[in-house]
């Protein structure tokens, strides 16, 4: 079993390459590719297509912030939730734990970094089969919160591992 210290590392890495992957396409989404307005779009392959939406909410758009303190209520909030994930992986010991909780605290500073910017969470990856849209449009740090609270969910209900020797 590798150390506590080497799966820090791990999902320091970790949490820090979906923030910065989060933010470059962010980027090159409303810069170089042009989505300069919401609603604009930029089609890929028949079923998937880049189309800019701004998500004053929080998840599933939910709770939206329609005016500048509750902006920076709902900020406030996210800020201390994804503190509390930073301080739960920093403290895991199991590493598949810790993988969860770093794609989970990567996709959080990247949706953070939005709203505390912008006042919204840019939104763009669009998958659909004509008028239907198994997701609503959503960005890497959506996907990668969506799949590191999976991997939470499947150790906790399917995976059963005796308590980890750390070593100092």
């Amino acid at each position: 079993m590798l150390s506590k210290t080497n799966n820090r590392t791990l999902a320091i890495s970790i949490a820090a390459a979906i923030y910065i992957f989060d933010q470059l396409t962010k980027y090159w989404v409303t810069g170089p590719l042009g989505l300069a307005y919401e609603g604009a779009t930029y089609d890929i392959i028949s079923f998937f297509q880049f189309t800019l939406t701004h998500n004053e909410g929080i998840a599933l758009g939910l709770f939206p912030a329609d005016s500048g303190t509750e902006r920076w209520i709902l900020t406030g909030i996210l800020a201390c939730i994804t503190v509390g994930v930073g301080y739960w992986m920093f403290t895991e010991k199991v590493r598949g734990d810790a993988i969860g909780l770093a794609m989970v605290l990567g996709g959080a500073l990247g949706n953070l970094t939005d709203r505390a910017r912008f006042g919204y969470v840019i939104d763009f990856a669009d998958l659909h089969f004509g008028d239907f849209r198994p997701f609503l449009i959503f960005n890497i740090a959506d996907a990668a919160i969506t799949v590191g609270v999976l991997i939470l969910l499947a150790r906790a209900l399917l995976v059963r591992e005796p308590e980890p020797k750390v070593e100092s």
